[in-house]
């Protein structure tokens, strides 16, 4: 789904199934400091829609900086970062702002939940900020926890889910608005084995419905489960694979 963003005349995105949902050329970031830090150093990236992609390495090699980039949390140094096909560059912080509520969906680790809130208000939250009326968000929240499983947890508060509820909530919510492209930082990182793995499964269903999903990770075992994987060191692209086949927890 494709949605303007406020204030802008961007070229119209591509219109085929396999257009490109976001691209970073010669992307780096820097800190300043003394000596300065590159976090990011000349990335070269570009995902499609469709695509299920982990973002891999090991801690400091710039994953989460790259997390924040792509996800117009933070702007480049240099460079040109473009997500479904506006120019990163060419907007203010109100313009990017809408931006990631319209095209992009997050899922962190940490959940970040309202503990006093239902699942079904916790998904319909992700819609906040549109102006949509609180009934149309609740349908379409029903519709978002429905596509990971939990139409009969929908009224549970959120400290009576388990940790692996409280993440299919959370994707849910990056779900509901139906973004271009999922960007999902270590998003079993706080759950056990088992309920990892059934996130991972749920990463992987919701793939082949058509969603766009990015995943960061340090954990090879999923990324080798993923058809493409890139992987980071010292804040460059040192590998990017697109596997035949996977393995793992099936």
């Amino acid at each position: 789904m494709n949605h303007a963003v406020a204030g802008t005349a961007p070229t119209a995105p591509e219109t085929d199934d396999q257009r490109t949902v976001l691209a970073l050329t010669n992307v780096t970031k820097t800190y300043p400091g003394t000596p300065p830090v590159h976090a990011i150093r000349g990335v070269d990236l570009d995902i499609r829609s469709g695509e299920l992609v982990a973002i891999v390495g090991p801690s400091g090699s710039g994953k989460s900086t790259l997390l924040h980039v792509i996800g117009t949390l933070d702007r480049a140094t240099s460079g040109t970062v473009s997500v479904a096909g506006y120019d990163v560059d060419n907007l203010n912080d109100k313009q990017l702002s809408s931006l990631r509520s319209r095209h992009i969906g997050f899922v962190f680790q940490q959940f970040f939940l309202l503990a006093g809130e239902t699942a079904l208000d916790n998904v319909a939250d992700g819609l906040l900020y549109t102006g949509m009326a609180l009934g149309d968000r609740r349908l379409l929240a029903e519709q978002a926890l429905s596509q990971v499983g939990l139409s009969h947890r929908m009224s549970h508060e959120a400290t009576k889910l388990s940790g692996g509820e409280r993440q299919r909530v959370a994707i849910a919510r990056a779900l509901i608005g139906s973004p271009d492209i999922i960007l999902a930082d270590e998003p079993t990182g706080n759950l056990d084995s088992q309920s990892g793995k059934d996130v991972v499964r749920l990463i992987e269903d919701l793939n082949a419905n058509g969603t766009t999903i990015v995943v960061i990770t340090h954990d090879h075992e999923i990324a080798s489960r993923f058809p493409r994987r890139v992987s980071l060191l010292d804040g460059g692209v040192v590998e990017d694979t697109r596997m035949i086949g996977s393995g793992g927890f099936r």
